[in-house]
């Protein structure tokens, strides 16, 4: 199994996802982007309202399973 990198930045106040960037196998490229998109939120004011991770995993499925909190909207279903 090869490891897929993706870049992962998440609203915590409003419990959704922002944005999802896929590097493939390009650790380098997602270490790169990973600390410029640190730089961009570290000084911002409301930087404690998201979560910035670089992970890996074979599959944005694999993810949606091992990170689901990322993937769901914290709306509940009416019914």
């Amino acid at each position: 199994m090869s490891i897929n990198h993706f870049l992962i930045i998440y609203d915590l106040r409003h419990g959704k996802l922002i944005d999802f960037q896929p590097f493939g196998h390009d650790i380098d490229r997602a270490t790169e982007a990973y600390a410029e998109t640190e730089l961009e939120y570290r000084d911002r004011s409301d930087h404690e309202d998201f979560e910035i991770v670089l992970v890996g995993a074979d599959s944005r499925e694999t993810l949606e399973q091992t990170h689901s909190r990322y993937f769901k909207s914290r709306k509940k279903v009416p019914f």
